[in-house]
């Protein structure tokens, strides 16, 4: 960094401590009431009964909404934490069925504050690290959580999320990749390609394109999968990092919304229920209400046909930075801006194969192949793809090619290390990353930008406010998964009452307009998030700046997003 990056890095830094500890200090949480409904139901013995996570829970005890003290009129009443967060209630006016009533809170806009430092300070320092956390010690200072070590970090890295990380894309995925440096397996797939297959620039994205488009399960496995996979053929054809890192990172969950044979759709089902509204009344309905919504995904469907064109090397409307990153590797053979700092090590961009050993493509490709069969075959069985097993696998498959080869063991291990090493500070942003979500989520960022929708908004105008604020919430959390418990379970409720005031003919169309703004608002948010997983994962693949793929990234996707707030628009005020 130069010294103008220092002051303001610094300054950026001093003022977000200054803001927690007056946050801290002053600042009274608001505390907002949540409705969670469920679809409950009656046992045979008379009990409610509501299924979670495919087990039956039996609601114990079922109190009036004006009794409860997480109604809002109670909670306006507040001076300090409510003595219960939960409770089930029956509320008169809404039906007789159970609604689970939550106590959530926020700071109103300081809760935005942990992320908003996070991200200026990605833009700019360019160091992820310092930026992810410098974010999480002011969120810290807000909850009043002063010992970072000990009440923030040994907390959440000590969660299944973070094993999760650790053991998938430090010791697999960096295993793996590390493998196939050690033995050349990567560059004779790339050679082997590049032969066959690939010629130029253009076959190497559609190529890229191709894959992504058949990875559709999207989120982080889309994005490993197909960056390790045509990172060796694209870097031999010239193509990029950040053209690259793009078409990877924009055909993985818009592709997945759009291509919605995969675990989205039973995820969401269970937050957009609501009440007396029948074609949402069963988790079929609520699937196939999700399939019936797929044509009005117009951000997904742009994001994906602007990769296509990209790959077409039709750049009109991928933006001047990607022009301008294109010609740089095409006249100068540079992949990466001059002062980029890529955040897979140097050992994973380059070969060190032992003498004597003779890489085949197969190496890589074998693997690979096993890799994708696990996940698609778990996935058929178990409604989710093991990505542990899957990774596992393919690691075990590629260290047995290497033996049975003749290779040496002490080769073998050394290989391991380099991919170790070369992904532990993607695995560290990685679980920083989750960190500081966690920590915007305790603040309530979601809940505040939600709470400032109201009942008086114009139909015609809820699918992109609906859009907006889940575009922030994803881009402020760094998840688009997590937007989707936040948005959907307030904005569903919402959507179906504004469609009822102004007794819009078509109420169902108008739904799907609106959940798509939802669904469509949240994967954009999460895809251009500098500390979202895909992102730095589609970094890490790519070997591409973390930052310069935020960059070039987020103009052919705001231009994707803006059409598609145009046509839900048009679509709400003519289809409605």
């Amino acid at each position: 960094m130069n010294k103008l990056q220092n002051k303001l890095t610094f300054l950026c830094i001093i003022l977000g401590l200054i803001g927690a500890l007056y946050v801290n200090l002053y600042v009274s949480a608001t505390w907002v009431e949540s409705r969670i409904q469920y679809q409950t139901y009656l046992t045979e013995q008379g009990e409610w009964a509501y299924v979670k996570q495919g087990n039956e829970q039996i609601i114990s005890d079922v109190t009036p909404y004006e009794q409860s003290p997480l109604a809002q009129h109670k909670l306006n009443l507040l001076t300090s934490e409510p003595e219960i967060k939960e409770q089930w209630v029956v509320i008169s006016d809404v039906g007789q069925n159970p609604i689970l009533l939550r106590a959530d809170y926020h700071f109103k806009v300081w809760s935005l504050l942990p992320a908003f430092i996070a991200i200026a300070l990605c833009l700019i320092s360019r160091e992820p690290l310092l930026a992810l956390f410098s974010g999480i010690v002011v969120g810290a200072f807000m909850l009043g959580k002063f010992d970072i070590s000990q009440e923030v970090l040994i907390p959440n890295m000590a969660t299944t999320d973070a094993a999760s990380i650790l053991i998938l894309y430090l010791w697999l995925l960096g295993g793996l990749m590390g493998i196939w440096s050690k033995t050349g397996a990567a560059q004779a797939f790339a050679e082997m390609m590049s032969e066959r297959f690939v010629t130029g620039p253009r076959s190497a994205k559609l190529v890229t394109w191709m894959l992504g488009v058949l990875f559709f399960q999207g989120g982080t496995m889309s994005t490993v999968l197909v960056g390790t996979t045509v990172k060796p053929m694209a870097d031999k054809a010239n193509v990029s990092h950040e053209e690259l890192s793009y078409v990877v990172d924009s055909t993985a969950s818009p592709i997945a919304a759009v291509i919605a044979f995969n675990a989205w759709p039973a995820y969401i089902q269970a937050f957009i229920f609501v009440p007396g509204v029948a074609f949402l009344a069963t988790e079929a309905d609520r699937i196939a209400f999700f399939f019936s919504s797929i044509p009005f995904s117009f951000y997904g469907i742009f994001a994906v046909i602007g990769t296509l064109l990209l790959s077409l090397e039709f750049t009109v409307f991928s933006g001047a930075p990607i022009r301008k990153a294109i010609s740089r590797a095409r006249l100068t053979g540079q992949l990466d801006a001059p002062d980029a700092a890529p955040i897979s090590a140097k050992e994973l961009q380059e070969t060190s194969v032992p003498e004597g050993y003779n890489p085949h493509w197969i190496e890589f490709v074998f693997p690979l192949v096993s890799l994708i069969g696990i996940a698609v075959v778990t996935f058929i069985f178990t409604g989710t793809p093991q990505i542990h097993w899957a990774f596992g696998g393919a690691l075990l498959i590629a260290v047995l090619f290497a033996l049975g080869k003749g290779m040496q063991i002490r080769e073998m291990l050394n290989g391991l290390g380099i991919g170790w090493k070369g992904v532990v500070v993607a695995s560290v942003i990685l679980m920083l990353a989750i960190t500081i979500g966690t920590i915007s989520k305790q603040l309530g960022g979601g809940i505040y930008l939600v709470d400032l929708l109201g009942e008086e908004l114009p139909f015609w105008i809820l699918p992109v406010v609906l859009q907006l604020l889940t575009m922030i919430i994803a881009f402020s959390t760094g998840t688009s998964w997590g937007t989707f418990a936040i948005a959907f379970p307030l904005a569903m409720p919402l959507v179906w009452d504004i469609s009822q005031n102004e007794m819009l003919a078509n109420p169902e169309v108008f739904m799907m307009i609106c959940f798509a703004g939802v669904l469509n608002g949240s994967v954009y948010g999460d895809q251009c998030s500098p500390i979202s997983d895909t992102t730095i994962l589609s970094s890490m693949t790519t070997g591409c700046d973390l930052m310069d793929h935020v960059k070039t990234q987020l103009v052919p996707a705001t231009f994707a997003a803006s059409i598609a707030a145009v046509l839900w628009t048009l679509c709400a005020l003519f289809m409605s």
